[in-house]
């Protein structure tokens, strides 16, 4: 197998990585990995307690496949077994576990998704019921007796609880320990997580220290927020986009992301270059219009999901449906100075509502589009210099024109 440079695996590898323990490891390893010609073994964890992904969980599962296409060995874990333990990580009470039935049946589904991102071919699949269950109850002695109390309690989320008083159990605490475990019986060289994951990725290195492994690298991606920009992307939030969504559905779902959350799901979502996201983002702090650049995220989206051809069709259709129907050629104008004038305050000095009162009605009836984008703020700025087709109810258009 012939390695890229490392410089160039490095500088791939980094990109949207937020916990890095450490750089100057990985190239140490990735320089014996060459020397030997033996690719690094990098491993990636999954409690399939859910069987629906979306592309919050892609960010990590992205991050594996580029180790995959740099020719290294990827290892996906399915945790039947720490899945019917229950992780406790971000949990203000103890998580509920599954059978470990119950999680298999969600791995087949977990691995099935997750083949949209991942090689197959290319893919250690493991359950690590086939360890953690074989252990006895000495051997789990002798684990539990490799950390302390105190260790545990350095965990952000344990120490909450306990300071409040919220009970912790027992087997929590072996959570960490048998993920940790994981990384011993594989004899893994990084491991992936999200950011929440960082104290059980540790704990791995430190249990590999023990028994003389090589510590793991640590990598850990950023936590993807949803199409709302405030809450962790769920389903049970319903800010979500859905590896099963249709191109025309995840173009649409990206249009309605805060402007902020651009640059982010640039870097974590798609295969934009470096380059060209620091470009995009240098054109939106210089005042160019936002919506173009979502416009940009959403076909570069679709192509990761689909292709090229299926990203220009939905960017074509959302527009022929949303923003070109029923829009006349001529309407009223507004000239604005772009320094922060409200969807509210624009509407009013239009002249074309008989008070303030009917523009808050239609807006609260979500019935107030910008772009072909239902706006329900009536603070929403007009602070980027462009124009923008305002409808309101089925019949009012205002063209909007920030300079």
């Amino acid at each position: 197998m012939k390695f890229p440079p490392i410089k160039e695996q490095i500088d791939l590898l980094s990109r949207g990585t937020e916990d890095f323990v450490s750089p100057e490891d990985l190239e140490r390893k990735l320089t014996e990995a060459i020397k030997n010609n033996k690719p690094l073994r990098v491993k990636l964890g999954a409690d399939p307690s859910r069987p629906d992904l979306h592309i919050g969980h892609a960010v990590v599962l992205r991050k594996l496949r580029q180790f995959q296409d740099l020719g290294h060995q990827a290892i996906l874990i399915i945790g039947d077994f720490t899945a019917s333990i229950g992780d406790p990580t971000g949990r203000n009470k103890t998580r509920p576990s599954i059978s470990l039935e119950e999680a298999r049946e969600y791995g087949k589904s977990y691995l099935e998704q997750a083949s949209v991102v991942l090689d197959q071919d290319r893919l250690e699949l493991v359950h690590n019921s086939d360890w953690l269950n074989a252990m006895n109850f000495s051997e789990i002695i002798q684990l539990a007796a490799q950390v302390t109390i105190a260790q545990m309690l350095e965990r952000d989320d344990f120490s909450k609880r306990y300071k409040g008083g919220t009970p912790i159990s027992v087997h929590e605490f072996l959570y960490p320990l048998a993920q940790a475990q994981d990384s011993v019986h594989l004899r893994s060289d990084v491991e992936l997580g999200g950011t929440d994951q960082l104290f059980n990725l540790l704990m791995g290195r430190e249990l590999q220290k023990k028994v003389g492994q090589d510590p793991q690298i640590i990598m850990t991606v950023p936590l993807l927020e949803g199409t709302d920009g405030v809450e962790k992307m769920s389903k049970s939030y319903d800010n979500y986009i859905g590896f099963s969504d249709s191109p025309a559905e995840m173009f649409g779902k990206i249009l309605s992301i805060p402007d902020e959350m651009i640059i982010k799901y640039l870097t974590l979502t798609t295969n934009l270059s470096i380059d060209k996201i620091k470009e995009i983002q240098i054109k939106m702090v210089a005042g160019e219009n936002p919506r173009d650049f979502k416009r940009l995220l959403g076909r570069e989206l679709v192509k990761v999901y689909y292709d090229e051809a299926a990203g220009d069709a939905a960017q074509e259709a959302f527009d022929k449906l949303f923003i070109k129907k029923d829009i006349p050629d001529e309407m009223p104008e507004l000239t604005l100075a772009a320094d922060g004038e409200t969807l509210l305050s624009a509407l009013d000095q239009s002249g074309m509502f008989a008070s303030k009162g009917e523009i808050r009605r239609l807006i609260k009836q979500n019935a107030i589009s910008i772009d072909g984008v239902k706006s329900s703020d009536e603070f929403y700025l007009f602070d980027q210099a462009g124009e923008f087709v305002v409808k309101a109810g089925k019949r009012k258009f205002l063209r909007v024109i920030c300079s």
